[in-house]
């Protein structure tokens, strides 16, 4: 796990409002996403569904 950079909230704030990442909730079940959702950020299943359309080197954040 050496290679999973850690960065503050406010980086990932300014890494998904200036579009260079997708925020994510890891979590696998939509119920869990409500109670635990950030702003701009995408579930799980919306993330699957619409990861063919996500450019190659699009910064992913998952929490």
């Amino acid at each position: 796990m050496s290679d999973i950079e850690r960065i503050s909230p406010e980086e990932v704030r300014n890494r998904v409002q200036s579009g260079n990442a997708i925020l994510v909730c890891a979590y696998d079940s939509d119920d869990k996403y409500g109670k635990m959702k950030l702003d701009g950020s995408k579930s799980l299943s919306e993330f699957r569904s619409g990861i063919s359309g996500i450019e190659k080197n699009r910064e992913i954040i998952f929490f």
